[in-house]
């Protein structure tokens, strides 16, 4: 099964992603892929930064300065988000009980490795709660069951995945599947 997240900016889907997270992983089941956070300086969004769900490391997603790839005001750092995206979705298609991806958006469709990598996920039979950039809805929403969330539902959406996703890991669980 997969879940798809979108909305405006600031609404929560990174925090979503996150709580659905801590509450799958306390509940026994290996959470993977990764998390992606703004880095602020002072009350300014300075640039994002990636972080692995199983491990905790960090690397720089963009940042803002001079450099190419751009993405607005932008620069980025195709190494930096590699570096820990790559091995930390790798290890969720192997290891993990379901695969959170946050986000696909147009800064890390700038790495051809994690369009390969997403490509992989897709094609897997594991759980997948993916937030998605709002400009790429149209291309995600036909691929699973897809939420638009606003600071009106963000409970609701927040519950009926969870109850969802706890569905989806029972079923593996009683097929033998959980470690």
């Amino acid at each position: 099964m997969r879940f798809f997240v979108s909305g405006m900016p600031g609404v929560g889907k990174t925090t979503l992603a996150k709580r659905i997270a801590d509450e799958i992983r306390r509940e026994g089941y290996k959470v993977g892929g990764i998390i992606t956070q703004e880095i602020r300086t002072g009350p300014k969004r300075s640039g994002f930064r990636v972080i692995a769900l199983d491990t905790g490391e960090i690397g720089r997603l963009a940042y803002v300065g001079q450099g190419y790839p751009r993405v607005g005001r932008y620069v980025v750092d195709i190494e930096g988000f590699d570096r820990v995206a790559i091995p930390a979705i790798s290890r969720a298609l192997r290891d993990a009980d379901i695969i959170i991806i946050d986000e696909i958006g147009p800064m890390e469709f700038k790495s051809n490795e994690f369009l390969k990598a997403l490509g992989l996920v897709l094609k897997s039979e594991k759980p997948l709660l993916a937030t998605v950039h709002r400009k790429l809805v149209d291309r995600y929403r036909p691929l699973g069951r897809y939420y638009w969330l606003t600071p009106e539902n963000r409970n609701e959406v927040f519950a009926e995945i969870l109850m969802e996703i706890r569905k989806v890991l029972g079923r593996n669980e009683n097929a033998g599947n959980k470690a």
